[in-house]
């Protein structure tokens, strides 16, 4: 793909986002206004779900990069709240997850771009908290007089009323939206975007990446070598006038079927006939299965690599644990006996496959990556 084309665009696409019409930007500052706060109070109770004993922060650990906190023995999706029931996916960061623009097809470079979850299928913060709230295999609370009963039964009035007024909680539907937008407002907030790594300690010139760090990022950036950049951008366009102070994202949020086998670890394939008719016979079709479009099957959209050590295991599916797996993956997939692709079709030949790296070069790129974690404290 050629990133020089579209870095641009991605620029004015990822500072800002449609509510109601109107443009809300990514949070600056380390306060959080009143309504994050609230969106941060409901994203880590447990009490809403049904029955309760899950919260959004019970699959996005702010411990674990805002995904699944990686046990002993994981499985590769998340249980619900009603036990025995799971997805079908690997839980994805939610890191991040403000700048992801909304789904639209570039005709000039004739692909996919933005959407939220990793088929694209949402195009709004607002849009995508509703999902997992209602899911009966995540959080699977009936509907939205449900809901608001439960926001009663916690104690939300004073901080509902705070944000939206004296009439707030009245209506279950406008609740819904406001509770919504609320968790919109706790994901554009700095807690889930604050671009602390080592990292961007380096690109603000105070500090220096170790030896084996810099050959990560070398090798990392070279079109003849990992070229990962090439869907993980790891600078901003340098050849633009550039204001909008966003650090890279490291990701250019495209799509692409990367050959990934299937996960037949995934207890979702074993899942009751109402969660899952396809039985054994399930096949993950991505953004295919969403724009109803088969040269988009089993495409997935490039996640962002910022806290990408945190948020193991990896892939769409959860079928690989470690970091040193997917680059080998990435590496050899071509040369060395991996299983068949869960999709067969469209999958990635140009950028991925028989990369030629060395041992050493793959733990060179494993060590870089571990500089995108959040939370490095310059001494």
């Amino acid at each position: 793909m050629n990133i020089k084309n579209l870095v641009s665009i991605f620029t004015v696409l990822s500072i800002s986002y449609a509510f109601n019409g109107q443009s809300s930007a990514v949070a600056k500052g380390n306060a959080l206004t009143a309504q994050q706060q609230l969106g941060k109070r409901i994203f880590f109770d447990a009490s809403l779900s049904e029955p309760a004993g899950q919260s959004c922060a019970s699959c996005h650990n702010s411990n674990a990069g805002f995904a699944l906190m990686q046990k002993k023995n994981l499985l590769p999706v998340s249980a619900g709240a009603i036990r025995h029931r799971f997805g079908n996916r690997n839980t994805p960061t939610v890191s991040y997850s403000a700048f992801v623009p909304a789904l639209q097809y570039d005709k000039k470079e004739q692909m996919y771009v933005g959407g939220l979850f990793l088929d694209g299928r949402e195009n709004s913060l607002e849009s995508q908290a509703k999902g997992p709230l209602f899911n009966p295999v995540e959080m699977a609370i009936k509907n939205e007089k449900q809901l608001t009963q439960k926001l009663k039964n916690a104690g939300y009035i004073t901080e509902f009323r705070k944000v939206f007024g004296d009439k707030a909680m009245q209506d279950s539907s406008k609740t819904l939206e406001q509770v919504t937008a609320s968790l919109a407002a706790y994901q554009r907030s700095v807690e889930l975007s604050p671009f602390t790594s080592k990292y961007d300690a380096y690109l603000n010139g105070q500090i220096q990446l170790s030896a084996q760090e810099q050959r990560g990022l070398e090798i990392f950036n070279a079109e003849d070598k990992g070229n990962c950049a090439a869907c993980h951008i790891s600078e901003t366009d340098k050849d633009k006038d550039d204001k909008s102070g966003v650090p890279p994202l490291f990701t250019d949020f495209t799509y692409d079927n990367l050959g990934v086998p299937a996960n037949k670890k995934n207890p979702f394939y074993s899942q009751p006939l109402k969660f899952n008719p396809y039985g054994k016979n399930y096949v993950d079709l991505g953004l295919g299965g969403i724009v109803k479009d088969a040269k988009q099957n089993g495409k997935f959209r490039v996640p962002t690599l910022r806290n990408i050590a945190l948020t193991a295991p990896y892939m769409h599916n959860g079928v690989f644990e470690t970091l040193n797996e997917v680059v080998d993956f990435y590496n050899t997939r071509d040369v060395k006996d991996w299983p068949k692709p869960e999709v067969d079709e469209n999958v990635n030949k140009d950028e991925l496959g028989d990369l030629k790296l060395t041992e050493q070069e793959v733990d060179d790129l494993v060590v870089f990556m571990k500089t995108l974690t959040d939370g490095y404290k310059v001494k």
